[in-house]
């Protein structure tokens, strides 16, 4: 079930800028130390990335697909195809995740590693900006 925080846009707009902003600050990190050659520092600096998304990002995303999604769908059903862009955002999160947590698992830290971290933080940042913006009305 979502909390009440999902349903106001300041509060929601929080919980997605602080969860970009620590991510942006992490992966800010992981680059420093691959770049310098660390890799057992750079592998847990992606360890820690990838789990950064997983609990702050993709657990916020099943919040919003117990509740938040299907209260804005009863309140509009128009905004079902809507709806369902914004799950597939959520599920294209879970599937970059995993395939950067078995790049890391066989070949350590790599520059497609930080492309993907790279890739998941622009795809975000475009949802959260679409989701504020059509489901919280910031127009």
């Amino acid at each position: 079930m979502s909390g009440p925080s999902l349903h106001k846009l300041t509060a929601h707009r929080s919980i997605h800028n602080g969860s970009l902003f620590e991510a942006r600050d992490i992966l800010e990190v992981l680059e420093q130390v691959y770049q310098e050659g660390k890799a057992d520092h750079a592998i847990l600096a992606a360890r820690t990335l990838a789990e950064h998304w997983e609990t702050r990002t993709i657990a916020h995303a099943d919040s919003e697909e117990e509740g938040f999604y299907q209260k804005k769908l009863e309140e509009n059903p128009d905004l079902g195809e809507f709806i369902t862009m914004l799950k597939r955002d959520h599920q294209l999160f879970r599937r970059i995740i995993g395939e950067i947590k078995e790049i890391i698992d066989e070949h350590g830290v790599n520059n497609d590693v930080i492309d993907r971290f790279k890739t998941i933080s622009v795809l975000v940042q475009i949802h959260n900006h679409d989701e504020e913006t059509h489901l919280l009305g910031e127009h």
